[in-house]
């Protein structure tokens, strides 16, 4: 099972990615396994020397006796001191942002990749849709022209 944040490839340059356990409940984890999570809009923030994932909608397990937990509740993102701080670092001298990219089971464990990100312009999306659009055209062309011989 893999979930992935389509969005966070178009809206954002990517730096560098990191794989991260995060602290769930046991429903919470049920619920995973079916796919129930959105990551969209979802970040992560370094406070007070730990890591915390925001916005991060894992939707209620369906047999869960939990029905008052928070969907969308802060959870502690689970890393070494030194990432931490070298994290921390990262994003306040290159004024980074911390984003999830893909949430996946590995083996009976649940694992998250964050990636350190810049957001792109209106118009660095266009350039990219237009380049990606001629190098379609183009590998069309080339198709059609390995035919005709």
């Amino acid at each position: 099972m893999k979930v992935v944040n389509r969005r966070a490839i178009y809206d954002y340059q990517i730096f560098e990615k990191i794989e991260v356990g995060v602290v769930l409940t046991g429903a919470e984890v049920k619920s995973i396994k079916e796919g129930k999570i959105s990551l969209d809009g979802s970040f992560a923030r370094v406070k007070n020397g730990e890591v915390w994932l925001y916005n991060c909608h894992i939707y209620p397990y369906r047999f869960s006796q939990e029905k008052d937990l928070d969907p969308s509740r802060p959870r502690k993102v689970l890393l070494h001191k030194k990432e931490i701080i070298s994290l921390e670092a990262k994003i306040k001298q290159k004024r980074l942002t911390l984003i999830p990219l893909s949430c996946y089971t590995k083996g009976r464990l649940i694992k998250f990749e964050l990636a350190l990100v810049k957001g792109k312009k209106e118009f660095e999306k266009k350039e990219k849709k237009k380049k990606e659009d001629l190098e379609r055209e183009f590998m069309g062309m080339k198709s059609f022209d390995e035919k005709d011989l």
